[in-house]
């Protein structure tokens, strides 16, 4: 099973950009990798994933927005954000999914904020 490390959160305005990374310590290349994000207050929910034959998919809210990739070579995956809205903040979670194999990171913290 693999470890996940999250990077690339901080702060940033409205309108502007982050990249996610996602970083693996064993092989990813036949997991379904995920993104997610939980904000205060409210339920972990899904952002977007891209399986191991690298389709892609979205929640309406990031569908235009963001945008999901991994590298298998690298074992990493990251999530590019644009035109963030303050209702983006939230800690953002990597999950790696395989059979019964589950893994999470332990989240990178985005804050949309002028």
């Amino acid at each position: 099973q693999v470890q996940l490390v999250e990077s690339g959160g901080g702060l940033v305005q409205p309108g502007g950009s982050l990249r996610l990374s996602c970083a693996a310590t064993g092989s990813i290349s036949r997991y379904q990798m995920s993104w997610y994000r939980q904000a205060s207050g409210k339920q972990r929910e899904l952002v977007a994933q891209i399986s191991s034959t690298d389709i892609t998919g979205y929640a309406d809210f990031a569908r235009g927005r963001f945008t999901i990739s991994r590298d298998n070579a690298q074992n990493t995956m990251d999530l590019e954000l644009n035109s963030l809205k303050p209702e983006d903040t939230a800690v953002y979670y990597c999950n790696a999914q395989f059979m019964w194999l589950d893994s999470w990171g332990q989240g990178t913290q985005v804050t949309v904020s002028s």
